[in-house]
């Protein structure tokens, strides 16, 4: 790596140490503001008006900031999406003002003051949200113009993943995989090539082929990407032991502890029961409008499999026609399906037709968070060709998961199995938090909600025969 090169990413880092300061300034001053002004207002709280106390108040406030942000990914400027950076930014706004709302309470001792507080955060959290909406944008274009996209060679095995350098690319402001070399050339060949790009990407490449080439890419400081196997997600969890002069990993393998479990049930009891006295109001109403619309039945149920390869009804609000499998065989929905009914468009986009799976969590057939459940049909012809597939149902499946965070609608089922086996393998409360809240931020992706268009359907199975090394 080059000096030159080596002082971009330097600068990359901090450029978005400044961003991430700014942000958090501008929110803590904002609050602050905001509390001084109701302490002067206020007969009560003048006691709290001198240096120490406010220092406290905006030491709190800060702190509140920069963990939510670090948690939401709010400060990844140049890194995340712009629709992603700014719905990161107005959750981080949203959890401080929340926290912030029970602390000046304790603070005063007085619960009456509920209504005043939730009323000044609130609107303060509107005005934080544009201000740092405008700030993150402008931020993020100024990255752009300050720190091009990476020149990536890209070096690729016999069975390699289709589009991969495609979907890369996307990221335009990101990356540019500018050549490919197949990993069969002379290895002086491709060290000197490697010499000429910023990072390397490795597609699929035989184990060996990819141990050497990130020993080779180490020793020159080039950053690489390359594309898990199974076994690389595996031994990712693995736990270091320092017992001998020899290292040693442990993979434990025995998934969720007891004590995660119970954790996580009550969670879910706990939250699908909140979640559905508050979102009744809108459930009747969808419920109503599917009614309303074609006269049809207003729950769609269809089997589906979660922990242990156990079958269960999952239930849904209907957003397709009434007979819209009828020859009973698994028809997934295009892009523009006609099968899809008025209302149907709406709720499946903005992901309403989902609510009543809450009722799913609340029996015990599913969990907030998990692998998303897949149809039996699906998964025993995925299994059959990908037998590692059966390892999602380790654990109960999701309303949302990591798949359905950072996936995609029509993700290929082998890398919806690396997701999802990421998150069993990784599993704690805190990566459950951090994707419910993830789950949010998709809501503003427009990709996330693809649907099958026939020849993609026909793309996915045939890929999947084609690519089996997977250990």
């Amino acid at each position: 790596m080059t000096k030159t090169h080596k002082g971009k990413v330097q600068g990359k880092y901090a450029y978005r140490g400044c961003c991430a300061c700014l942000f958090i300034l501008t929110e803590t001053g904002m609050f602050y503001a905001v509390w001084r002004n109701f302490l002067e207002n206020n007969s009560k709280s003048g006691h709290l008006l001198g240096a120490g106390n406010q220092a406290m108040a905006v030491i709190i406030y800060l702190l509140l900031c920069m963990i939510a942000g670090r948690g939401m990914r709010a400060f990844k400027v140049g890194v995340d999406r712009k629709s992603n950076l700014i719905a990161a930014q107005v959750l981080t706004i949203m959890i401080a003002n929340v926290s912030e709302i029970l602390i000046s309470i304790a603070i005063l001792g007085d619960f009456r003051l509920l209504l005043k507080f939730t009323h000044r955060y609130f609107l303060l959290g509107i005005a934080q949200a544009v201000v740092l909406s405008a700030a993150a944008t402008i931020s993020l274009n100024l990255y752009r113009r300050l720190f091009p996209p990476l020149q990536i060679l890209e070096i690729y095995g016999d069975i390699a993943q289709r589009k991969l350098s495609q979907k890369i690319n996307s990221r335009a402001d990101k990356y540019n995989v500018v050549k490919s070399l197949p990993y069969t050339l002379d290895r002086g060949v491709i060290s000197a090539e490697i010499r000429k790009y910023d990072a390397v990407l490795l597609n699929d490449l035989p184990s060996a082929e990819k141990g050497y080439a990130l020993k080779m890419c180490f020793d020159m400081d080039k950053r690489v990407y390359f594309t898990p196997k199974i076994s690389d997600i595996i031994v990712k969890s693995s736990e270091e032991l320092n017992l001998f002069d020899t290292p040693l990993f442990l993979c434990r393998n025995i998934g969720l502890k007891w004590s995660q479990l119970f954790v996580k049930r009550f969670f879910d009891i706990l939250l699908s029961g909140i979640a559905l006295v508050l979102l009744s109001p809108l459930m009747m109403i969808t419920a109503i409008a599917i009614k309303i619309d074609d006269g049809g039945p207003v729950f769609y149920r269809q089997e589906r499999c979660t922990i242990g390869g156990k079958r269960f009804m999952i239930l849904k609000f209907r957003s397709m026609i009434v007979d819209a499998e009828k020859d009973g065989k698994p028809h997934p929905a295009g892009e523009h399906d006609d099968r899809i009914t008025r209302v149907g468009r709406f709720i499946r986009a903005t992901r309403i037709d989902e609510l009543p799976q809450l009722l799913n969590i609340l029996t015990g057939d599913m969990s907030l968070v998990g692998p998303r459940p897949e149809r039996w049909e699906h998964v025993e012809k995925y299994t059959n060709d990908i037998p590692e597939f059966s390892y999602r149902m380790k654990v109960r499946g999701g309303l949302t998961g990591y798949a359905q965070v950072y996936g995609k609608y029509n993700t290929e089922p082998l890398d919806k199995l690396k997701l999802d086996l990421y998150y069993i393998t990784n599993y704690s409360i805190l990566l459950d938090v951090q994707i419910m809240f993830e789950t949010v931020k998709i809501l503003f992706q427009k990709e996330s909600t693809e649907g099958f268009e026939e020849e993609r359907v026909e793309e996915m199975q045939q890929d999947i025969y084609e690519r089996q090394k997977i250990s």
